[in-house]
């Protein structure tokens, strides 16, 4: 009982103040907005005007608490930035109303002016509730909690409190050279304090396809077979698959869990947040294989709700938002005034797509990370794209990805400091996907594109102004999907019938792809040379070129590099050959890629300069990723101490951590060890009916995400 008492006290106190602080908000605003007026044309004692304000405050506080989460769960289907953006109009509205419901109707204020004071006291108000509950554990939690839209729940299947949680924050392409650089040099103060302390770096080395589809898709589901790149032309569908659209992500995922026979890593009390693919969690938010599906509870968008349903969150991420892409139109500008060289148009819509990706979906995957912890969830997988976003731009090593790095350590930080008020404790383990390669464009070096430089090998006519390709950055689709653009008309489906017999060309970072899609399978080399004779002397021999892969009637596949090269596959090198400098594991990553059965007919990765570390992407990106060369090719794992290492120490010869699918298995492993049942579902229940609580938002209802046209 006293207890109790104490705490409704605490709470009432709280209460009590923010309604002050709001109060005086207003009453201050009202001083400096002409047209907010809290007393009548013939004046008011300043008593009676303090009265007005607190009563209008009080009314705006209730009508927010109220309304708001019923305004935003009506507005559901509206695009999650418009729901962003339309918090401020609803705000104001909301002001407008408490000003002509109160006693006396002693206020008014002009429509526009209503919008910036709602603004402002929401700001205030949620600033002083965190900061008046920083010092009490409870109201703290709650007001985290809260955040996500959550009710604290005990950990599952009656586990004890001890038994640990585990949550994976995946970096998106942050190279392991990156993150040591910014331990070093204090730019990531919190991941510095961990590293040789509660953590351990491990290196881990990718496929040759080093990007966000093929390494999520390996690391959640265990299989990223037949992955050769982020996107390529099926011959036997006549489809193009892009990794960060829905109806290929769905298909992907699919694939995958047919092929082990898994629903994924998170499979038991599992949740998934702003990943391309489920893993097979229960709780879904902003993951892109479910984004297509039309069922209310399932969208991927209705993890926007948890977030916006706080007019507060609502007001300071439109602000964040603006914020951002106001920083990127002055940033941009310096750069170009500067002359800073390599350099990509950064006009466009691109200000827009960095501000979603480094506010916005941060934001929200944040808040749904804090809320499965407060749920008590077994294992979460989430993913925070803006360093990726802006290191595509404005290079992994520059001024602007240093600065995104910060603030992603500080959302570390408030993950960490939430998971000390969790109802079990969590192991908290960093990573990786891939990592970025600097340099110029294949085009800004050598005056053409790859398209191009194919097209003229085969004798066909080369455009006099090239169409430029947009980069295949996830925040850019993930951005589509969250206000309900369709994909663009040249992706997702087959080549145009009027020019069937062009070859199609694709760009995948540094790594490009050639199909002839009138050959329903793979071409040969002899093949290719008997219609096209200039065209494979023509890449191979090409300055900007490293080598490509190509299959071969009588001596089965082949490496073709400059000045006639030519090795098969199963002779290659690391140390020799066209393959010489691309690093350790390069011949293997080669041999798996032309094992796929939906290998392009030619893989074209572009050269890779060992002294700089550079190489050329066939897109429009100074940091890129996708194919051999550089850093793209060399994430990393943090991981606590707790938990065994993902190989052994001392490593002997062979044993460094390469491909998705070992990561998935290190991943999986840890999730068996400590006390409670935390290992995911065996693979032949798969089938089983998932583990779920009525009460709780995103439920998946089949392990297997159909394809988008079913």
């Amino acid at each position: 009982m006293r207890r109790a008492l104490k705490t409704a006290g605490a709470t009432l106190l709280r209460v009590t103040l923010v309604w002050a602080a709001s109060s005086l908000t207003l009453l201050a605003l009202a001083g400096i907005l002409p047209d907010v007026q809290l007393q009548s044309e013939d004046g008011e004692s300043i008593t009676r005007t303090a009265v007005t304000a607190a009563w209008a405050a009080g009314a705006f506080g209730l009508l927010g608490a109220l309304v708001w989460p019923l305004l935003v769960r009506a507005l559901l289907l509206v695009p999650a930035l418009v729901l962003g953006l339309l918090g401020f109009a609803i705000n104001g509205s909301l002001l407008l109303v408490a000003l002509w419901v109160i006693p006396e109707r002693g206020g008014e204020a002009d429509p526009r002016d209503a919008v910036v004071v709602a603004a402002v006291m929401s700001a205030v108000a949620s600033a002083t509730s965190t900061a008046l509950a920083v010092r009490d554990d409870a109201a703290y939690r709650r007001r985290l909690h809260r955040l996500a839209g959550r009710r604290r729940t005990a950990p599952p299947d009656g586990a004890p409190d001890a038994a640990p949680g585990t949550l994976f924050l995946q970096l998106d392409g942050v190279g392991c050279q990156v993150l040591r650089d910014a331990v070093a040099d204090g730019t990531m103060p919190t991941v510095a304090s961990w590293l040789g302390t509660t953590h351990r770096l491990t290196p881990w080395r990718t496929d040759w396809s080093s990007q966000t589809g093929a390494s999520q898709l390996g690391i959640l589901h265990g299989s990223n077979h037949d992955v050769p790149a982020f996107r390529w032309y099926e011959k036997d569908t006549g489809r193009t698959m892009v990794s960060n659209r829905p109806g290929s992500a769905a298909e992907l995922q699919r694939r995958a869990i047919e092929r082990t026979g898994d629903g994924g890593l998170l499979t038991l009390d599992g949740a998934s947040r702003g990943n391309l693919f489920s893993g097979g969690a229960d709780q879904l938010a902003l993951v892109l294989s479910v984004s297509a599906r039309r069922g209310r509870r399932n969208r991927s968008r209705a993890g926007y709700f948890a977030y916006f349903r706080d007019p507060a969150n609502a007001v300071r991420t439109a602000l964040s938002f603006a914020a951002e892409a106001f920083r990127e139109i002055g940033q941009s500008t310096r750069a170009r005034l500067r002359g800073d060289h390599p350099r990509v148009r950064r006009g466009g819509l691109y200000p827009l797509i960095r501000a979603f990706a480094t506010t916005v979906e941060r934001d929200v995957v944040v808040a749904a990370v804090i809320g499965d912890m407060f749920s008590g969830r077994t294992a979460i997988y989430a993913d925070l794209v803006a360093y990726d976003e802006v290191a595509h731009h404005s290079g992994p090593r520059s001024r602007d990805a240093a600065a995104v790095l910060r603030r992603l350590d500080r959302s570390i930080s408030l993950i960490a400091e939430v998971a000390a008020h969790a109802p079990r404790p969590y192991r908290i383990v960093l990573l990786s996907d891939h990592g970025q390669s600097p340099g110029e464009t294949f085009e800004s070096a050598y005056g053409l594109s790859l398209r191009d430089l194919v097209r003229s090998g085969c004798g066909l006519p080369v455009p006099r102004h090239a169409q430029r390709r947009t980069g295949g950055a996830e925040a850019r689709d993930t951005l589509r999907s969250a206000v309900h653009l369709p994909p663009p008309e040249d992706e997702e489906a087959g080549p145009p019938p009027e020019h069937g017999t062009d070859p199609i060309v694709l760009a995948s970072g540094n790594l490009g792809l050639v199909s002839f899609p009138d050959i329903p399978y793979r071409a040969s080399r002899e093949e290719i040379d008997r219609r096209h004779p200039a065209l494979l002397r023509t890449l191979a021999d090409h300055p900007g070129i490293g080598f490509l892969l190509v299959r071969s009637e009588r001596h089965g596949s082949l490496v073709l590099g400059p000045d006639g090269a030519e090795v098969p596959v199963d002779d290659l090198a690391d140390d020799q050959g066209p393959l010489a400098g691309f690093g350790p594991g390069a011949a293997d990553a080669v041999r798996r890629t032309d094992s796929f059965p939906h290998t392009a007919d030619l893989m074209v990765n572009s050269r890779y300069h060992p002294s700089t570390g550079t190489v050329h992407a066939f897109e429009e990106q100074i940091g890129s990723h996708g194919g051999l060369g550089g850093e793209q090719s060399h994430a990393f794992l943090l991981w606590p101490v707790t938990l065994t290492p993902p190989v052994p120490d001392p490593q002997p010869a062979g044993s460094a951590l390469v491909g998705a699918e070992q990561v998935h298995q290190v991943l999986r492993r840890w999730l068996t060890e400590g006390p409670g049942p935390q290992i995911p579902v065996d693979r032949t229940a798969q089938n089983s009916p998932p583990h779920t609580r009525p009460s709780e938002a995103f439920p998946v209802t089949s392990r297997v995400t159909p394809h988008k046209n079913d």
